[in-house]
Formats: C-alpha cells, structure tokens, sequence
C-alpha cells in the first residue's frame, strides 16, 4: 500500500491549535491506515489503497475544513516524490555553516516561476531562493529568523498557497517510512 505524507499549512499556529491524537483520528475517519504525525502535527504520514494525491488532498482538506471550521492548505506527496526532491541534491555547493536549506511546496508545478530571476533574494533580508523544480520551490536561509521567510515571499510573489519544510525533515521522512 503506498505511503503518503500530507503536509498541513499553518497548523497549530496561533489560536488553531491541534493535537496530534485528534488529527490522527480524522485521517483515520477518512479510511486512511497506520497514521502518524512525524515531529509536529503538520506532517502526516498515512497509507491508504488510492494512488491518486490530489483525491487524497481534497478529502483531508474538506474534512479539516468541516472539522476544525477554517481552511487548512493541505500538499500531498510520495515517499517516492520526496526521494526524488532528496535525490535532486538542490543544495550542493551551498556553504553549511549557519544556513538552512528550505522546501516549498506548491500544490501544483508552476513552471514559470522565477523562470529568470535565479537566484533571487528575498526582500529585506539575505534569504535566496535558488532553485524551482516541479511543485518545489528550494531556498537557502542565513539565521536571524530568515526561515519564516520563503513561505510568505513564495506564496505572495506567485498567488499560491504554500508550505515550507526544513529539507532534514524531508530526509528523515524518507529514511524512516521507506521501504
């Protein structure tokens, strides 16, 4: 059965507040099986018998949204499609030493973004995106609170909703649920 990760936008930020265990279940009313939450409540690992993510992203967000009683941005992917990102190696060359490296997920491929700009620097700070690659936006983060940056910038500058993950999340997701 394939494994899913369901990445949630803006859960348990400010006044909406989730517990692992009640997320849990509503992936669970959903007929999902072996559901977890992976570090925080925004990363959702489920299998289920259906291949198809965006089927997949509208019943969690439909159920969130009837449950909790406000829209929560939901971003499907594959233990597969996350390797792939890992595989990429979108951040060879960048210099370690107090940088983070950041994944933003787009719900669909948006093939003209930053098409020319790249790298580009986000306003008001050294951040950069240096990378757009399918549905994945890929950026490098310089400390002083730059890593709430990408998001924000990403979802403004293309009219989308996004998530953005730490890519040693992503790394760990895959290690632990690949099989």
């Amino acid at each position: 059965m394939p494994i899913f990760v369901a990445f949630l936008r803006g859960i348990n930020i400010g006044s909406h507040l989730v517990k692992k265990g009640q997320l849990q279940e509503i992936f669970a009313s959903l007929g999902f099986i072996n559901v977890s939450a992976f570090k925080q409540s925004g990363n959702v690992i489920l299998e289920t018998d259906s291949g198809d993510s965006e089927k997949i992203r509208r019943m969690i967000e439909e159920e969130l949204c009837k449950i909790l009683g406000y829209e929560v941005a939901v971003f499907v992917r594959t233990i597969a499609q996350l390797k792939s990102i890992i595989d990429l190696d979108p951040f060879k060359g960048q210099d370690k030493e107090g940088n983070s490296f950041l994944v933003t997920m787009l719900a669909n491929p948006h093939p003209e973004a930053f098409s020319s700009e790249l790298p580009l620097t986000i306003p008001k700070s050294t951040a950069q995106v240096i990378l757009v690659k399918g549905a994945e936006v890929f950026s490098v983060t310089h400390g002083g609170g730059e890593g709430a940056l990408p998001n924000p910038f990403v979802e403004k500058k293309l009219k989308v909703k996004a998530t953005t993950r730490n890519i040693n999340i992503l790394e760990q997701i895959v290690e632990k649920y690949s099989m």
